[in-house]
């Protein structure tokens, strides 16, 4: 995204959109400014039909994402914290999880707290061998507010969320792949070209029914049901002549003739 100091940068190159977390002075830790640019970075992606994918990832190879921007919410009211803070992170990562195109985060540094729930938003996860995966919230005080223990259950299963949430484990690369946290995992520096990889097949489906699939599936965790049940049901009836009869006919100021079609 523009701006003089982005944290969050959006690039798209051909059918592909990058989507990275540009902060190393903080571990990529996500603060309000980072909140904002994820959610205008979704909208882009959104509107632009050219795109087919978004692949999430970190700048640099240490971090993906810290999570959180402790400066940023360390000194918020309670209220603050949950009407702007909390409430505004919800926005931005379900912005990502109900983005119409797959979402592959390339998971190529450390990913913690805010950055495993941004991680748990994407369809498809890529890990590097040497990271390692936590929601350390508890720890200060606080709990995983951007859906960590609402999405990341659904998707991870409740047992590892509450070994990492409650108890505070840290699960390495390969644990977080036999947790179900994980569905790829690379050598270090191999994640990018992993998911450049697995779009090239992407490339081979239909786009809509790949976005539909994916719509189904959101709504079949729970993830957006009215909202999947409306948009796929105004597609279908998009297709017939009735509605091509209905706009017509409002246009010319008649009435309508329809044909059950």
């Amino acid at each position: 995204m523009s701006g003089c100091n982005p944290r969050v940068v959006l690039t798209i190159e051909g059918d592909t959109a990058f989507l990275t977390l540009r902060h190393k002075e903080s571990l990529n830790a996500i603060d309000d400014a980072a909140v904002e640019q994820i959610y205008a970075a979704c909208r882009v992606v959104e509107k632009n039909t050219a795109v087919r994918a978004m692949v999430i990832t970190g700048d640099g190879e240490k971090t993906f994402s810290a999570g959180g921007d402790i400066k940023a919410w360390g000194g918020l009211t309670p209220q603050e914290f949950g009407r702007h803070w909390i409430r505004r992170g919800h926005d931005a990562f379900d912005a990502v999880a109900r983005l119409r195109v797959p979402v592959l985060a390339v998971l190529n540094g450390h990913t913690f707290g805010g950055g495993l729930e941004l991680a748990a938003a994407a369809d498809l996860r890529i890990a590097e061998m040497h990271v390692k995966f936590g929601l350390p919230e508890a720890g200060l005080g606080v709990i995983p507010g951007w859906s960590g223990t609402q999405r990341t259950v659904r998707r991870f299963g409740p047992s590892v969320v509450r070994r990492m949430a409650i108890f505070g484990e840290v699960l390495t690369a390969e644990q977080a792949v036999a947790a179900g946290i994980v569905e790829v995992l690379v050598e270090k520096g191999e994640g990018l070209a992993k998911a450049s990889e697995i779009i090239a097949t992407l490339r081979s489906r239909a786009p809509i029914a790949t976005e539909v699939v994916k719509m189904l599936i959101n709504a079949a965790e729970g993830e957006e049901g009215s909202r999947v049940l409306d948009t796929v049901a105004a597609m279908s009836v998009a297709y017939t002549e009735d509605l091509a009869e209905g706009v017509a006919a409002f246009r010319d100021k008649r009435k309508p003739k329809f044909k059950d079609s």
